[in-house]
């Protein structure tokens, strides 16, 4: 079974790739489940119904996904599709730990079938533009960032995988010896276990031409040591070239590390399918 659960479409501000041409695209290359997973990234952007408007920034949208029509245009390629990909609704949430309230009124909101909890941002600092970075040392934005992991996921538990726990390697011009942060991955990777969460191995570090996966390769063998046996695979995709890219390979990879199964979702609840 060939699956990509972190797929974002024109829905999110940063694609332009329609959820349909998706879906095509998805059959086109026998990928077999597919699940949309488009940004929500409370703190630096508003919904599109906000009272306040659009949020603009150097003349750039700011803008979370308009979820009435996301869902509804899943809902219509589901039937539409059903015979020949299965689609599932998800989203990508971008959380801190200040716009918890926010998220927890859009879980309740709608159906969905799977939600990664991602950080993107800390105290509505973006990591792409190096604010968050700006003043720090490396080590110490390395902790901060995982102590905000840490805090959302003490209270937040709405959500189905990490995604890309370790995104800020992404942004360092050399990733930090694993020894310097193994205690606080150590600590999230307790909480999602104990929790009956899973990770995201993110298939985007690839094509961004980072020297592991995402998580790490010493992340994925800690967490399988620890236990921990949910995983899902992504490729973060954002246009046509992405979708689907290193799903195999992430695969086989996996079942090098020992790991028996891979995971999809359907309401909020994990199924094993062996790797």
């Amino acid at each position: 079974m060939k699956c990509d659960y972190h797929i974002h479409t024109s829905y999110s501000d940063d694609s332009t790739f329609e959820m349909e041409e998706v879906v095509k695209l998805a059959i086109k290359i026998h990928l077999d489940e597919i699940c949309f997973t488009d940004h929500v990234d409370y703190g630096v952007k508003r919904d599109w119904d906000d009272p306040q408007g659009i949020l603009y920034k150097n003349d750039t949208v700011f803008m979370n996904v308009d979820y009435p029509s996301y869902m509804a245009q899943i809902a219509y390629l589901k039937e539409k599709y059903k015979d020949q990909i299965i689609i599932k609704a998800g989203m990508e949430f971008g959380m801190q730990v200040h716009t918890i309230p926010q998220y927890r009124r859009l879980f309740h909101a709608y159906p969905f079938d799977f939600i990664i909890l991602s950080c993107h941002q800390v105290d509505d600092l973006e990591f792409w533009t190096y604010e968050f970075q700006q003043g720090k040392s490396q080590i110490d934005y390395n902790k901060r960032y995982y102590q905000e992991i840490k805090n959302v996921i003490s209270l937040y538990k709405d959500y189905s995988v990490l995604g890309h726990l370790d995104l800020i390697v992404r942004y360092d011009e050399s990733p930090l010896p694993f020894d310097f942060i193994k205690e606080y991955i150590k600590d999230i990777l307790k909480i999602i276990i104990k929790d009956g969460k899973g990770l995201e191995v993110n298939t985007s570090s690839y094509r961004y031409h980072l020297n592991s996966t995402q998580p790490s390769i010493e992340i994925l063998k800690l967490y399988k040591e620890m236990g921990g046996q949910i995983i899902t695979i992504g490729s973060d995709s954002h246009e046509q070239s992405h979708l689907g890219a290193y799903i195999e390979e992430t695969k086989a990879l996996l079942k090098e590390l020992g790991f028996t199964h891979f995971y999809t979702f359907k309401n909020m609840m994990p199924i094993a399918h062996a790797l």
